[in-house]
Order: structure tokens, then sequence, then C-alpha cells
């Protein structure tokens, strides 16, 4: 589509009534990352696709449901340990009177997903008080309009096939209806996200160098998933069950539950761009779809292109969260530590 161009930070807080906070236990090499409504209810949905979730309040959000908006989304770390964050991000809203108003008291909706970093060498010994709730109080805390991204929040800890998996964000405006639209993902997942020789699959969908400038592979098109030659021989059977991308889409366009699930299903897309293989056994990929209704009206044309531009920056978020990670203390490289010095010099 001509015209599209990043937002003025390229982040998720691009879509009015959004911001973003982290926090990290750098002991536990695990971290959440909170999604905070400022001031707005959005309208929400979710895609599961994975096949292995970790998700809170997802039932809540499918078609013909009573809930008509979230106060926050929370993506984690820590498996099944980490949806204590989203607990904690609910009460610290409602102790503000934010949420569902139920005449005694509020009750925020606050929907999360987990990824897995359990195995990732960090102290996982916490007994009775894993680390979580304070977490996601901290990243709610900490939410404003800028935020780390790579080795940050919910990808402090995660890998990416073979490489250090991180948190990325991207944006983009859309010349024809007016709508911004923004992509938010924690990248710990099975299949690779590289080429061989290290540019990124989601490369023919770049903007402005995000992650390198460094165009598509230069080799022929490998017909092999990416995992038998890649993650297979760093991860193998010792890694499975250790993965999930989680993600927030969003838009800033006036739209009703139906086409933010729309939207969202859309988007999903945007992980089979960047990742390779997706939606395995292995992982719990979930994507949610938010409309703050901050901006345009749009019609079912102008929802389609809404739809194709959030796939496009989901798979832009996929890359950016891998190029800006460090290396994993758990023994992955970041991706400038294995690639950087030769692709970044241009050979």
């Amino acid at each position: 589509m001509s015209g599209i161009r990043p937002g003025p930070r390229n982040s998720l807080t691009d879509v009015g009534g959004l911001l973003v906070g982290n926090a990290e236990d750098k002991a536990a090499l695990s971290g959440t990352t909170v999604v905070l409504c400022d001031g707005i209810r959005a309208v929400a949905a979710a895609d599961v696709r994975g096949g292995g979730p970790g998700t809170r309040e997802t039932d809540a959000l499918a078609p013909a449901r009573l809930v008509d908006g979230v106060d926050a989304v929370v993506l984690s770390g820590g498996s099944a340990y980490g949806l204590d964050a989203a607990g904690s991000v609910a009460a610290w809203l409602g102790a503000r009177r934010r949420g569902f108003d139920t005449g005694d008291t509020h009750v925020p909706i606050v929907p999360a997903a987990i990824l897995y970093d359990l195995a990732n060498g960090g102290e996982k010994n916490w007994g009775e008080e894993p680390p979580y709730r304070a977490l996601g109080r901290a990243a709610a805390e900490a939410a404003s309009a800028d935020f780390a991204l790579g080795r940050a929040g919910a990808g402090y800890g995660a890998r990416a096939g073979s490489l250090a998996g991180g948190l990325g964000t991207a944006s983009a405006v859309d010349p024809a209806t007016g709508a911004t639209v923004a992509a938010l993902a924690a990248v710990n997942c099975f299949g690779e996200v590289v080429f061989p020789d290290g540019r990124f699959f989601a490369a023919p969908f770049e903007q402005q160098d995000e992650f390198g400038g460094l165009g598509a592979s230069g080799g022929p098109a490998d017909p092999e998933p990416a995992f038998p030659k890649l993650a297979g021989k760093g991860r193998g059977a010792a890694h499975a069950h250790q993965n999930t991308t989680i993600a927030v889409v969003a838009t800033d366009a006036i739209l009703g539950h139906t086409n933010v699930q729309r939207m969202t299903v859309m988007a999903q897309a945007g992980l089979g761009r960047a990742v390779r293989p997706v939606y395995t056994p292995f992982d719990g990929d979930t994507v949610f779809g938010l409309a703050t209704g901050t901006g345009p009206v749009v019609d079912l044309v102008g929802l389609a292109r809404i739809g194709a531009i959030a796939a496009d920056c989901l798979a832009r978020a996929v890359a950016r969260g891998v190029y800006r990670a460090a290396a994993h203390p758990g023994g992955a490289p970041g991706w400038r530590d294995r690639f950087g010095p030769t692709l970044m010099a241009g050979s």
C-alpha cells in the first residue's frame, strides 16, 4: 500500500489512548509488559492459534459476550505463573476506580497471555512468591509513551529460534483512512525469524531501516521449514514446549467488537510473515486486538486496509524485537552478535 509511513514513535503508543510499561526481574531472567488504556476503555478481541497457549479473559472477549471494553492487556513471561501479573494490574486499576462500574465497586477487565521462559537459566526458586504480581504492578506504574525494546518487559528472557528474542513494536499511518495502526510483540518462538544468512523473513515489510535495512535474503529460497536447519540444531527436543509469541495490535479507528475481531484475525498473518514455522504444537501464539476509538470512522474497505496494515506492523514488530535484543545469558546470541559484523558492514 503506497503512502504508508510509521507514526512519530514507530510504536504501539502512536495509537491514541495507549501507554506501555515494562518491568523485569533480572535474577529470574523474566519480565512483564502492560498495555494500559489511558483514560479510555478499548474495544477488544483475541485470536489464539498456537498449540500451547496460556491466557486470561480471552473467553470474555469472544463474540456475543457481555464485555464491551478492556482497561489493560498484560503480556508476561513466567508461563502460568506470569498470569498473576494481570491480577495485580487489575487491583492497581481498581484502586484507581478504573474498570466496569458495578455500582459498589469497579471491576477492571485485564486480559493476558504468557510465554514460557522458565528454562532460560534464571533464578526460579521463588517458593510461594513468584515475582509476577510485583512485576505487573511495576509495569503498570511505569506505563508511558516511550518504553524499551529488545530484552525488556515480557521479552526479557525470551528466545527466538536460535537467537535471543525480545520485545518489538511498529506502527503505520494509513493515508486513505487517516487511521493509525500499530503492533507490539514479545517474541519467544520455536521457529526462526531469519534466513540462514541473517536477513529477516519480515524484510519486505520493513519501514525506514527499522531492523537494519538489509533487504531480503540474497540466496535462493529455502523450501524447508526453518527449524530443521536452524532451530533444530540449537534447540532440539530439550527446547520444545518453551516457546510462544504474544502480541497486541491496535488502531485508533472507531470499530465495533465484530470488526476488531476481524482486524485481529487478519493481523495474525503478520506472524506467518515473520516466523517459520509458526503456530506449532510448542507455541501458544496469541494476538489481542484493540480499537481505542480516538480516530476516524471507517467503512468495511477501510477495515480491510487496517487489518492488512496490522499484519504488516506485526511482522515488523517481531523483527524489531529480535533485531534490538542483546545476547541472552542462557546462551542464545543476539542478532547483532551473530550476524551484525558481516551484514551491517554491507557484505
